[in-house]
């Protein structure tokens, strides 16, 4: 049976719409009609370029970014910011019943956009961090951070983690082990989500380097890598994550630079890849455990939930991580080649349980 679907789509980076592509995909090939409500964004269209004609889209604002190339203004900033949050929370869930009962959705789905649930029919919202990672992990701050993310879900009928259930998964205290009843049955692990699969290719680039991040932190990225390149060795192909840069290709120091690389290229290059140096979002970390690939993650400063990431798998062995202001690329990669890679974990699962879910 056919439904109309609204799919709303978190807008902070690539992520997100990569993530959930993985799911739209899947709805649209049923015959589902899908709308998928995001700000005008990266992602957006990024999910334009993918999906094409194939669905609806509906514009409409996310939350404020308020971005600081420091990481405590960062903190202050989305502080000060938060009742402008819960505002555009209130707003979001407004239009969401307005749309359900104008256009007759038959299910909602959202994908981290706490507002976009709807009391007239089920809602399911996507969320792989049931608590947030405070730094200096404070247990009692942490302990109310979850009971606000649990509020905020309280509209949806189930919170679908895309991670595996046992043994911390891949996001580890992030997805598992709450401290608050959150509801019998209400949390469901989906498994992975990743649009890089496993192609026929050889492993024959040594390094590498995806280049991304919030300016003006992927920038000074930039600057690191690139002012590495002529001190090493092996075959090294380098994306500098800029879309207005999309075509432009040249090389520089014996590396292959390429402006951008959109979606299938990008996962060419992991697949290629005996060493992916990236930034460690949760998506990055599905992508390369579908492949169970070697990384050396370097998180985007003040961001929190990348931090512990690399944290978490350095301390397992599966990984290598360092900070962008120690990032020494001569050391770190030869210790990032000795670490035994992201578990592998598959994304076919994941697809069915959702659907099953959501009917």
């Amino acid at each position: 049976m056919s439904r109309r679907i609204l799919f709303a789509l978190h807008d902070w980076g690539l992520g997100h719409a990569a993530r959930s592509l993985v799911l739209i995909r899947p709805l649209i090939e049923r015959g589902d009609r899908v709308t998928i409500l995001m700000a005008p964004s990266a992602g957006m269209r990024l999910l334009k370029a993918e999906l094409g004609d194939s669905c609806e889209y509906y514009p409409y604002r996310d939350i404020p970014k308020p971005f600081s190339r420091f990481p405590p203004m960062f903190y202050i900033r989305m502080s000060l910011s938060m009742p402008l949050v819960w505002a555009r929370f209130k707003l979001e869930h407004r239009l969401t019943e307005r749309l359900v009962r104008e256009r007759g959705f038959d299910r909602v789905v959202s994908d981290s956009r706490f507002g976009v649930w709807s009391s007239a029919v089920p809602s399911y919202c996507i969320l792989h961090s049931l608590r947030q990672i405070i730094p200096g992990r404070p247990r009692a701050l942490e302990r109310l951070v979850e009971w606000g993310q649990r509020g905020l879900t309280r509209g949806f009928a189930k919170v679908l983690i895309p991670d595996a259930e046992a043994d911390g998964g891949l996001s580890g205290d992030l997805g598992h082990y709450p401290e608050l009843d959150w509801g019998e049955g209400r949390l469901q692990y989906l498994g992975p989500l990743s649009g890089v699969g496993h192609m026929d290719l050889p492993e024959d680039i040594d390094y590498f380097f995806s280049v991304s991040g919030i300016e003006p932190q992927r920038s000074l990225l930039e600057k690191r890598v690139l002012a590495a390149l002529p001190h090493l060795k092996g075959r090294i192909v380098v994306t500098l994550g800029k879309p207005e840069a999309a075509g432009e290709k040249y090389e520089q120091h014996g590396a292959e630079i390429h402006g951008y690389l959109d979606r299938r290229a990008q996962a060419e290059m992991i697949n290629r890849a005996r060493v992916t140096v990236t930034r460690s979002g949760y998506t990055t970390l599905m992508e390369l455990a579908e492949l169970g690939k070697r990384a050396l993650f370097v998180p985007t400063p003040g961001q929190s939930e990348q931090e512990y990431l690399a944290r978490y798998h350095h301390a397992k062995g599966h990984v290598y991580s360092t900070t962008q202001r120690r990032l020494d690329l001569e050391k770190d990669l030869p210790k990032a080649e000795a670490t035994s890679g992201i578990p592998q974990l598959s994304t076919a699962g994941s697809v069915r349980r959702f659907l099953e879910i959501i009917d």
